[in-house]
């Protein structure tokens, strides 16, 4: 079972659903949560009040439009794009991440998100 949420970036509203894994339940077990986004090359991630290792079917390599949770930085992650360390035409987390759900919306407005905007997850 999937939950739907909304991700709010200033004046930026995607729609988006968390899948049933560990982690997005208990992402979901503690919204809202408001965190400061933070730009990494197509990439916006910011800390929030979730601790899980990873699961076993962690990945580096995302999907434009995936959701993760990076857990060595307690990190919820929205890839859209390159990242500092894609090769080629990938798009690729910094290290695993746990796939936690994905965008519905149009993810083209995302790029226009800042590093020092507020993000809330609802």
């Amino acid at each position: 079972m999937t939950t739907a949420i909304q991700i709010i970036a200033g004046k930026i509203i995607l729609p988006a659903s968390l899948n049933d894994s560990p982690t997005a339940r208990a992402i979901a077990r503690k919204l809202p949560i408001i965190g400061v986004g933070q730009r990494w090359g197509d990439e916006i991630y910011f800390d929030i009040p979730v601790q899980m290792d990873l699961e076993p079917d962690a990945r580096e390599v995302m999907q434009a439009g995936e959701l993760g949770y990076w857990p060595t930085g307690n990190a919820f992650c929205i890839f859209f794009g390159f990242t500092p360390v894609s090769q080629g035409d990938e798009i690729r987390a910094a290290s695993a991440v746990n796939i936690i759900g994905c965008v519905q919306g149009d993810l083209s407005v995302v790029r226009n998100v800042r590093s020092g905007t507020e993000v809330r997850i609802e």
